[in-house]
């Protein structure tokens, strides 16, 4: 048997290529940024040509590291930053426009004008009128860029998530690479019916989206959906490309949150967290997403509830970049812990607007609170108190419309490296937080979805028992300390709503 399954994780800062054995560890990796363009107040876009270069720097780099071939994978799993639109012509590969990023919030005056289509959107989709998800961002492109609409007509623009492009290119690009995506990808469109698992006509007649641009909808985990990469390609052989989810999705099957109830929270440019519902789509009342877990199995459909937050690694970043507060994101936790609170000071990064609960697009980031008496070091501290705040407003949300209180969570993602921050989560939870051995989840999900496609690993319950726990955060704060906080949190928020004008 081949020795080992690599995972492709494009996400919204940099690719990674990571090689995991049989016992799931990770064997070899490699991992490098792309560019953030950024270039009027509220886009984000990317460069699809850049993020397939690094695909095949990282695959040949963390290979040639490790000092093995593509024949030395049994498969490929890929997993991506989901919502970011890619439009591009399958004749010779170009896109049409920049990739339009999830964050990315032109579509604003589009989605307050789909308001009186809420009920229709979440019922079919799970999903609300929002900036973040791929239906506007593709309807903009066809609006905005000279002859797109035309040649999506005539079969000569194609659109898919990042996952649809990076798969098409793998297996051929314009000599015949394919063009696919799976259910949980799909279900982030705001194209797909939740209950059929297919493109549903009244949604692409309300966005005006072209059916023959879509790609093939298929299941999370197959052995041949997704073709093999070239053998002239950065593998250096054919290898199966055996699974494809979305990254949150991807690290709710690497934490093994196989049960109805189990749950997850994803630390990186935003939180997301996720619960499995199982067979049963739970609509939210309390401003959460329902979306498509996975798809392992072609009988079993399997559902979750997702609180998304846009921002949380990326403020550590923007403290780091734009503020020059920081000279590396790590630096943060000894600056956070050289002051023993925040002193009151609050920090809503709210630079895409809010999405879970609160799917405000017209929030914009706040500082309250502030006084002469406050240091970087406070600002800090109120940055990785934001991650948890927002992570304990999503938590209520979920606990109201499933019916179910955590009594642990399961984190992961590079953030939680951060141990001020995770004890931070505790306290504001109220719960333990516990994190496990293998924190790169994501990519480790992917890889079980393409190993259970060629009989890797053979079921569910040979994935669990690599679960381990690496250390767990007990919470310190009294009740009342805990909620006086969230009260304080609240306030802020509540002061970085109605900034921008959607009308």
């Amino acid at each position: 048997m081949t020795r080992y399954i690599g995972a492709l994780d494009q996400g919204t800062t940099s690719t990674r290529f990571i090689v995991f054995d049989a016992a799931g560890r990770e064997v070899a990796r490699r991992q490098l940024e792309h560019r953030q363009i950024l270039s009027q107040p509220g886009w984000v876009e990317h460069d699809p040509v850049e993020i397939a270069a690094r695909v095949n720097e990282v695959i040949a780099g963390a290979l040639h590291a490790a000092g093995l071939t593509g024949r030395d994978l049994a498969a490929i799993g890929v997993t991506n930053q989901r919502e970011t639109t890619v439009v591009w012509n399958p004749r010779d590969g170009r896109p049409w426009h920049n990739a339009i990023v999830w964050q990315d919030t032109r579509t604003g005056k589009t989605v307050a004008a789909l308001e009186p289509k809420r009920a229709l959107l979440c019922e079919r989709t799970g999903l609300p009128p929002a900036t973040y998800f791929s239906a506007t961002k593709l309807q903009w492109i066809l609006d905005n860029v000279d002859g797109a609409r035309a040649a999506a007509e005539r079969g000569e623009a194609l659109f898919g998530t990042i996952d649809t492009w990076i798969i098409w290119n793998l297996t051929g690009g314009a000599g015949g690479g394919l063009h696919v995506t799976d259910a949980t990808n799909a279900s982030r469109t705001q194209l797909m019916d939740l209950r059929t698992l297919d493109w549903d006509d009244e949604l692409l007649a309300l966005f005006r989206i072209p059916r023959r641009m879509l790609p093939r909808i298929c299941l999370s985990s197959d052995p041949s959906a997704f073709g093999a990469t070239r053998a002239a390609g950065p593998a250096g052989a054919e290898v199966p490309i055996g699974g494809d989810l979305g990254d949150q999705h991807a690290a709710l099957v690497g934490q093994a949150c196989f049960a109805p109830g189990d749950a997850k929270n994803t630390y990186g440019t935003g939180n997301f967290m996720l619960m499995n519902t199982g067979a049963r789509i739970v609509l939210s009342s309390s401003g959460l997403l329902t979306t498509i877990a996975y798809r392992l199995k072609a009988a079993e459909t399997v559902y979750a509830l997702e609180g998304s937050v846009a921002v949380t690694g990326s403020a550590v970043q923007w403290l780091r970049d734009q503020l020059e507060v920081i000279a590396s994101a790590d630096d943060i936790e000894a600056l956070a812990a050289s002051v023993p609170d925040s002193a009151g000071l609050y920090f809503v990064p709210a630079f895409s607007g809010l999405f879970a609960p609160y799917w405000r697009a017209d929030a914009r980031g706040v500082i309250a609170g502030l006084t002469r008496f406050h240091t970087r070091a406070h600002l800090a501290r109120a940055t990785l108190e934001a991650i948890c705040f927002q992570t304990r407003a999503v938590l209520d949300a979920m606990a109201r419309d499933s019916g179910v209180r955590l009594q642990t969570l399961q984190v992961d993602g590079g953030p939680t490296v951060n141990a001020l921050l995770m004890q931070l989560q505790a306290d504001i939870l109220g719960v333990p937080v516990v994190r496990p051995v293998v924190t790169e989840t994501t990519a480790l999900g992917a890889a079980y979805a393409a190993g259970l496609a060629v009989g890797y690993w053979p079921d569910l319950e040979s994935l669990r028992r690599h679960w381990t726990i690496d250390r767990q955060w007990e919470p310190r704060w009294s009740e009342d300390q805990r909620e006086e906080a969230f009260r304080g949190w609240q306030k802020a928020v509540d002061r970085s709503l109605g900034w921008v004008d959607n009308r």
